[in-house]
């Protein structure tokens, strides 16, 4: 379990009247208008609504990936806006892991599970994975294979795997089940519930009911605006 780097009773991250615009050949373009929530160190978040709602943005400026235009996100009472990007770099580096739609992104595909765990762990500072996770994500024996020999829904259950070797303070997952059947989605909302009952903060983007449903916190945007945090 990853240890908190401040105060646990202070929110994990802290969003202020956060806006977020894009410049594009046809002009200015604000993907998130306004934002105010708090993500808290411990349970399973899910910003919620329909394409083009900007929650994919958040979740980048959550990952400390994309700054902000204005308002402020603390991070841990951190004002992360005010860091220089090699700081935001290894705050990203040490307690930050991503875990995107497409399986096969968050994977290395020459390497094998095993591998691919390890090398996750490594860029984290850590000597290697803990053995035990292949069996925690229910792919026990598939160390030696290759990736193009896992299912969808396995690369998608590794994905969280090789996030979980980094011992993360908070997992971000874009719209993790968007490119899985019914049952491989199933079995990685199973995974993303025991992520938190290990004590990792989940964040995670998706319009998926199954997957809003549970989350123990919902936060719903439209068009860049906040609908409602309960």
């Amino acid at each position: 379990m990853a240890e908190p780097l401040f105060d646990e009773e202070v929110p994990l991250y802290e969003l202020r009247d956060v806006h977020v615009r894009y410049r594009t050949p046809t002009g200015l373009v604000t993907a998130v208008g306004g934002v105010t929530f708090d993500v808290k160190p411990r349970g399973v978040t899910v910003l919620a609504g329909p394409s083009g709602s900007g929650k994919s943005t958040l979740l980048r400026v959550l990952g400390l990936i994309d700054r902000h235009t204005s308002g402020s996100v603390a991070w841990q009472g951190l004002d992360v806006g005010r860091l220089s990007n090699r700081a935001r770099r290894g705050v990203r580096r040490d307690r930050i892991a991503v875990v995107f739609q497409a399986p096969p992104d968050n994977l290395i595909p020459h390497l094998t599970v095993a591998q691919n765990l390890r090398a996750a762990a490594q860029s984290a500072g850590l000597p290697d994975a803990d053995p035990d996770i292949l069996d925690w994500l229910g792919i026990a024996g598939t160390g030696d294979w290759r990736i193009g020999a896992l299912s969808g829904g396995q690369q998608q259950r590794l994905s969280f795997g090789c996030a979980l070797a980094r011992d993360p303070a908070v997992v971000l997952a874009d719209e993790p089940t968007s490119q899985l059947d019914a049952a491989s989605a199933t079995l990685v909302l199973d995974v993303l519930r025991r992520l938190a009952d290990r004590g990792v903060a989940v964040v995670t983007a998706s319009h998926d009911p199954e997957l809003v449903a549970l989350g123990d916190r919902v936060v719903r945007l439209r068009e860049g605006l906040l609908e409602e945090a309960a």
